[in-house]
């Protein structure tokens, strides 16, 4: 286990993986994570009631109109995000988190530090995309 020099807990790859303080590590991570896309959309929600006003110039209600889509597809985007923040918390109560989908080796703690959604290895998510990309040209 490493302290960083702040007195903070990081996971390292010379600790028994996915032992129980990795585990709540990264269950803390992704609640935190969600957390903030909550407060993001509570927040964008009440921007968008707000400015629900008429604009008599019709450059701004466009420009207005505009804005608001951009932001209704973020927050769309989180929603999804946030579905895969929550099926990896089952994964961590059930056991199978950090562990590839693919081949079922565990997946490194840097790219579950980056990525704490992953559930492929940083090699079965490189042959998951080579395969969409060959079918994509086809």
């Amino acid at each position: 286990m490493r302290l960083e020099t702040n007195g903070i807990y990081r996971p390292t790859d010379k600790e028994p993986f996915m032992n129980e303080r990795q585990r709540e590590y990264f269950r803390n991570k992704l609640l935190a994570w969600k957390d903030d896309i909550l407060r993001e959309a509570k927040e964008t929600l009440q921007h968008l009631q707000d400015e629900n006003q008429n604009h008599p110039d019709l450059a701004d209600r466009a420009s207005s109109e505009t804005e608001r889509a951009i932001e209704l597809r973020a927050r769309d985007r989180q929603r999804k995000l946030i579905a895969k923040i929550d099926a990896a918390l089952q994964r961590i109560e059930d056991g199978t988190y950090g562990y590839c989908e693919e081949t079922g080796e565990p997946i490194s703690i840097k790219r579950l530090e980056a990525r704490p959604i992953a559930t492929l290895s940083l090699e079965a998510q490189e042959r998951h995309e080579r395969r969409e990309r060959v079918y994509r040209d086809n």
